[in-house]
């Protein structure tokens, strides 16, 4: 393995796509590459600060299927039909056992757009860690907002979908894993299909700038068949993300093997 230094690693969002960051985390602790700091946006929220916490890549695959991971995003009928994230709640704090940005194992940085002030909200300390995740996971229009100190908070991809910015100074070698690609694609006229494109929009726009911070960058082609509500195909998603960052891995960050001839 190449000389990496303090290692960072940044998980974008995504919706259900962000389980390939799990596939991620597999891959590099089988290679032995080390993670020393961690911020997270979104669904890369949900799984870092799970990897924060301590618990390994497969203990945490072991978790989504224990909890029955699609679940977690229930339909709030009196916040007219909204996804509210109380399972996804319920089972960090469950499973973690309290709420403290210093208690983590290792620095974690999560990010959240302050719809009042239309500003980037980064936040790596207090004893808010659980209701700032689930600011960083509320996607706009689609889930319910969440107020923290008086002020309402969405999905942090609005500004900062791959979060480099605030682990990049802090560490000698930064990875970033997105599940958003920049490309063209064909679009339905379904109006979840337009939502989602909208949104993706977006963050395409604000992480392109991130990823040039990057010294070595995951992303996953093969999720284009999946939609970011696809929370049931969790499996198929996270053996996506490991089978890429396994090739990644080999051909970018090992040493190239020696010419004998």
């Amino acid at each position: 393995m190449k000389h990496l230094g303090k290692v960072g690693l940044a998980l974008g969002g995504g919706g259900a796509k962000g389980f390939a960051h799990i596939g991620v985390l597999k891959a590099l602790e089988d290679y032995q590459v080390p993670v020393h700091q961690l911020a997270g946006t979104s669904m890369g929220a949900i799984v870092g600060v799970l990897y924060a916490a301590g618990f390994k890549a497969d203990e945490i695959l072991e978790l989504l299927r224990e909890e029955k991971v699609w679940n977690w995003f229930k339909l709030d009928i009196l916040k007219g039909g909204l996804v509210n994230l109380n399972g996804a709640k319920e089972a960090l704090e469950k499973h973690i056992g309290h709420s403290s940005f210093e208690q983590l194992s290792m620095p974690f940085s999560v990010t959240a757009s302050n719809l009042n002030t239309g500003k980037l909200k980064v936040i790596n300390q207090g004893q808010q860690l659980f209701d700032w995740v689930m600011a960083s996971c509320s996607v706009p229009v689609a889930f319910s907002p969440v107020t923290i100190d008086g002020h309402t908070y969405v999905d942090g991809g609005l500004f900062m979908n791959l979060p480099v910015e605030p682990i990049m100074y802090s560490c000698d070698t930064v990875i970033g894993s997105s599940v958003i690609i920049d490309k063209k694609m064909e679009v339905s006229m379904n109006p979840k299909d337009v939502a989602e494109r909208v949104f993706n929009l977006s963050i395409i726009h604000n992480q392109r700038s991130s990823k040039l911070h990057c010294d070595y960058y995951f992303e996953f082609k093969k999720l284009n068949d999946f939609s970011m509500w696809d929370f049931h195909r969790f499996e198929d998603i996270v053996n996506i993300g490991y089978k890429t960052a396994k090739k990644k891995i080999e051909k970018e960050m090992l040493p190239a093997p020696i010419n004998d001839n």
